[in-house]
């Protein structure tokens, strides 16, 4: 397999180090969506990061619709990062709250990015969305009892969340200050300290379009 996209991305990283924790080779391509747009839309006409293209050519785009995917390409017995019941809505919820946060911060990124100070309106909602958001999940990672959100062993859940802080943290640190939030500070230092994380890293940058 075939993984597109930059570690820098939240959820390229988080496709990665999930391929490594299921113990699944694959080739990285660190394409950026700007500066190799036209490379990436060989895979992937949406010109979007990730995407995985499988041996026979098929290219996923998505990071959760890929996580899925590679959870039945394992299968059950191995897909320790999936739940069922009441713990797969609880685990699809914090998926679905994380990443957007993160896609608020990457929104706030590009505003900043390509405006002039980017326009008012849409960088104080987005920063209203990733605050609130973040309060949320700060306390319900702080009333989590185990090692990790839903028991003891990691789950799709908590990958996101270790990926999507690490990802605010650096590409707005002069806009967040991220010690605010400790349990998820703490989270992300537990995720961080896993060879998994630390094979799948890459300081934060910009790549302009030319």
């Amino acid at each position: 397999m075939l993984l597109i996209g930059q570690y820098d991305s939240p959820f390229v990283r988080r496709v990665a180090v999930t391929l490594k924790l299921y113990d699944l080779p694959y080739r990285h391509a660190p394409l950026s969506a700007f500066g190799d747009v036209e490379e990436i839309a060989r895979y992937n006409p949406l010109r979007r990061v990730p995407t995985l293209v499988y041996e026979d050519g098929i290219a996923l785009t998505d990071s959760s619709a890929i996580v899925d995917a590679l959870d039945e390409l394992v299968g059950p017995d191995r897909a320790f990062l999936t739940r069922r019941g009441d713990d797969r809505r609880a685990m699809l919820r914090t998926c679905a709250f994380a990443a957007g946060v993160a896609e608020k911060a990457v929104s706030l990124v590009y505003e900043r990015a390509f405006r002039d100070g980017g326009l008012k309106m849409w960088v104080e909602r987005c920063r209203a969305q990733v605050i609130d958001t973040l309060d949320l999940l700060e306390r319900e990672r702080a009333a989590a009892k185990d090692s990790w959100l839903l028991g003891e062993t990691m789950s799709h859940a908590d990958v996101l969340l270790g990926t999507m802080h690490r990802f605010v943290s650096e590409a707005l640190a002069d806009q967040f200050v991220m010690d605010g939030w400790v349990a998820l500070g703490e989270h992300a230092a537990r995720c961080e300290a896993l060879p998994e994380f630390a094979d799948a890293c890459q300081a934060f940058k910009l790549t302009m379009p030319d």
